[in-house]
């Protein structure tokens, strides 16, 4: 589990993509602000918001396997070499849960509709998929490519967002153009949500008979 709070940055130094899957090599980025927490073998780190379990580290960086599932589902089916990553290590025991909960599970695959500075400050806007506009509220919680972001204005399939000056330069925003893909998780608590509703009343239904009332004493 993560909280959208982006720790570190890399670049994908190589990208290889399969029928059976593939592999990504991550090269930590020492521009960028924020150094990236030590990595081994065996442990769970996100990369664009996507949930990955390193194979091999370095203090220079690291390699994941890629599921076929993953390069389906995420941009890294059309990412390129040199591209800059977003990078978050998974949520410890009491530690301060900054954004929301992101479980490192992508829903789908964004596009870049707005992306403009307003002096320091800047507005993005995200289209989503048709099977995504129904988790998308005001003020309501999104992950943009792990970036834990705040609904700011919804219409549609288009979520738009504040974005500060601090998230220009911690997170790969900065490099982003009008028109690229990202990753797009919703928010898990709307999900569950949104299944207990759907099944919820009927289930109770069934169960609440007139029979089953005069054997409890009503």
């Amino acid at each position: 589990m993560f909280t959208g709070i982006i720790e570190s940055l890399g670049r994908i130094r190589r990208l290889e993509r399969l029928a059976a899957g593939g592999r990504i090599e991550i090269g930590f980025e020492s521009s960028a602000p924020g150094a990236p927490s030590p990595l081994a073998a065996g442990a769970s780190i996100a990369v664009n918001g996507c949930c990955l379990t390193v194979v091999e580290a370095s203090s220079e960086g690291f390699a994941a396997d890629l599921s076929p599932e993953t390069v389906r589902r995420t941009t890294f089916g059309r990412l390129e070499t040199g591209s800059l990553v977003n990078l978050e290590r998974p949520l410890t025991a009491g530690a301060e849960l900054g954004g929301h909960f992101v479980l490192g599970h992508v829903d789908g695959i964004g596009r870049i509709e707005r992306l403009n500075r307003e002096g320091e400050n800047g507005w993005l806007g995200v289209r989503v998929g048709a099977e995504l506009e129904r988790y998308l509220a005001m003020k309501g919680s999104l992950a943009i490519d792990g970036i834990s972001l705040t609904i700011a204005g919804c219409e549609g399939g288009l979520a738009e967002f504040a974005v500060i000056p601090y998230t220009f330069a911690h997170t790969n925003l900065r490099e982003r153009a009008e028109g690229d893909p990202v990753n797009v998780e919703a928010d898990v608590l709307a999900r569950y949500l949104e299944r207990l509703l759907e099944g919820g009343s009927e289930a109770r239904v069934s169960r609440l008979t007139m029979e089953r009332l005069i054997d409890e004493g009503f």
